[in-house]
């Protein structure tokens, strides 16, 4: 049997298929200085803020 390419990033897993648990990524990383950052998903953005209070809120 041939081997299968790993599942990208950009593409969901196909069914089937479980997706793999991801090492954790680091605020700072993600937000690089800022207070928000938008995502893209299934064709809907939303917004993933960090508060005053230094909590994390995700809207669409």
């Amino acid at each position: 049997m041939p081997p299968t390419a790993a599942p990208s990033l950009n593409q969901p897993p196909q069914s089937g298929q479980r997706s793999h648990p991801q090492a954790p990524i680091p605020a700072e990383r993600l937000f690089q200085g800022g207070q928000e950052v938008q995502i893209v998903h299934n064709g809907g953005t939303y917004r993933l803020r960090i508060t005053r209070n230094g909590k994390l809120i995700l809207t669409k």
